[in-house]
């Protein structure tokens, strides 16, 4: 098969419809049309076979997460997601692979109203790279420099499950065959809190997506803001599967420094905390204060009144 029959067999007239695409694919470049008073936001991530996923990672859900870990981004800025290109390299041609790939990718792009409109397919090592874009109201995205000395600091969701779902591909640890199935699913399935990073555009003074652990996302927050912060760790929210697999201690690591989360992790000034719960209704997301901005530039992890040190488990690229 041809790239072009290809590109018409598994994604040319499967994208979502929006009336803002001018020209989508099939030309030399796409052509769309941001709304009135709207700024667009552009992300790009690259997940490579061997290192960002396992080759008997089922294609349905890469083709998922391969969308969802955009589509975070786009949530920690408060954009609403919109159009996105797809470079696909691909070491031969698998159509039934491609199939369950495209399946989806267009699965998740239905739900969250993303229209494929262009892209790129060639011949290598199995990777796959998306640019989304999204579009925000003029002046109201969330970024990383906002926090303020007394901002509370809150994260959505739950930590810690899709890097014990990691672990459990890795044949690293043993659960149960219940919780087995509900981490690995966080690990293969993330949720991109879209709707709620939107609710918080007008409450929340600084947000960044938890892709590399807590521990590591908060310092690009904190660098960006220079502030420091203390993080309380009997706050942080971790689900049932997550406490009853592994102990306290390795639990609160995985929370903090596993990775792959993809929750948002932002700050509220004292003066909106009243608004958070109202905001985030409508997203019907759990959120859970877990520290407070302070001055210092540093980060402390504190268990009650003591210091505490987490076993590191964060993902650093290329290492």
């Amino acid at each position: 098969m041809k790239e072009f029959q290809l590109i018409e067999s598994f994604f040319t007239g499967r994208a979502q419809s929006r009336k803002d695409i001018a020209v989508g694919i099939g030309d030399d470049c796409a052509i769309v049309q941001p709304a009135e008073n709207k700024c667009i936001a552009i992300s790009c991530d690259t997940l490579v076979e061997n290192v960002h996923f396992f080759p008997d990672m089922p294609a349905k859900e890469l083709g998922i997460k391969s969308l969802a870990v955009n589509l975070s981004d786009l949530a920690s800025m408060g954009a609403e997601p919109a159009w996105m290109t797809l470079a696909l390299t691909l070491p031969e041609v698998d159509e039934s692979w491609l199939a369950d790939f495209s399946a989806g990718l267009f699965e998740i792009a239905e739900y969250y109203g993303v229209a494929l409109i262009g892209g790129d397919t060639t011949r290598g090592p199995r990777s796959i790279t998306i640019t989304i874009n999204g579009q925000l109201p003029k002046g109201k995205g969330l970024t990383r420099s906002g926090a303020k000395n007394g901002d509370w600091i809150y994260v959505t969701g739950t930590l810690g499950d899709a890097a014990l779902g990691l672990d459990l591909l890795r044949n690293k640890v043993e659960v149960s065959s219940e919780d087995r199935s509900y981490l690995i699913n966080r690990h293969y399935r993330p949720t991109p809190r879209v709707l709620a990073g939107q609710s918080l555009r007008t409450i929340a003074s600084s947000a960044i997506d938890i892709s590399d652990g807590l521990v590591s996302d908060i310092q690009h927050v904190l660098k960006a803001s220079n502030v420091g912060a203390v993080i309380n760790v009997d706050n942080i929210p971790m689900s049932e599967p997550l406490t009853r697999s592994v102990s306290t201690e390795l639990a609160l690591s995985y929370a903090l420094t596993g990775g792959e989360d993809y929750e948002l992790l932002f700050t509220v000034p004292e003066a909106q905390k009243g608004m958070l719960e109202i905001s985030l209704a409508e997203s019907g997301v759990k959120f859970t204060q877990i520290g407070q901005v302070c001055t210092g530039g540093q980060l402390r992890l504190v268990a009650g009144n003591q210091p505490f040190e987490p076993v590191n488990l964060g993902f650093e690229h290329f290492n």
